[in-house]
């Protein structure tokens, strides 16, 4: 996907989700995670239950994938320049992080169901980590998680299988017991968003105490 695609999605992005589903700050009591913050905004209704298939085969929920802090990211394995570029910086970012003793897990939702089947997904993991979480799903099911996730999908009709998908390219900040607490945008480094994830990780430790 072009920088100029990718700008579009992001635009279609915020449309879709609209003032009330995001929370600004200072609307928020008690934020635990003020400090961790890069925007102005965050929070609001992104992420949810979500049925999908591993690369083994086996349909998974939200609630057994998102074990541990997770970075969520949906694109698609054919992905030309994109894609590429912002699973290697996540799961960068996750090798960062074990060094400093925080398990994360990277996250890959396939918003190419057709082409995306469990056994082209288990290559992928192989290849890219192996912490690597690859899901994909029907298109109702995978519909229905980019939905929850309020991301932007749109396939090129180009009427043979070298099809390319716009998309939208966050990446999301989940916890287990809290859900969304941010997304990373494409410029970010790897460094940046660990130091931003262990920010997270800590400060719902210490929430919790």
């Amino acid at each position: 996907m072009t920088r100029v695609y990718a700008t579009v999605a992001a635009a279609a992005l915020a449309a879709l989700l609209g003032a009330s589903a995001w929370y600004v700050l200072s609307d928020r009591p008690a934020d635990a995670f003020a400090q961790c913050r890069q925007g102005q905004v965050a929070g609001g209704e992104i992420g949810g239950p979500f049925t999908l298939v591993n690369s083994a085969g086996q349909t998974v929920t939200d609630a057994e994938v998102l074990t541990k802090p997770s970075l969520v990211y949906f694109g698609y394995t054919f992905c030309p320049d994109v894609c590429p570029l912002d699973m290697s910086r996540n799961v960068e970012a996750v090798d960062i992080l074990d060094q400093r003793g925080i398990d994360v897990t990277p996250v890959f939702i396939s918003i190419d169901p057709e082409r995306d089947t469990p056994e082209t997904l288990a290559d992928y993991e192989t290849n890219l980590h192996p912490k690597l979480v690859a899901l994909t799903g029907s298109a109702e099911q995978v519909r229905a998680a980019s939905q929850a996730y309020k991301t932007f999908y749109k396939r090129r009709d180009t009427g043979d299988e070298f099809y390319l998908i716009d998309h939208s390219t966050f990446t999301y900040l989940m916890l287990p017991g809290t859900g969304f607490v941010d997304f990373f945008r494409r410029e970010i480094t790897s460094e940046q968003m660990a130091e931003s994830v262990a920010c997270f990780v800590e400060a719902g430790k210490a929430a919790m105490k």
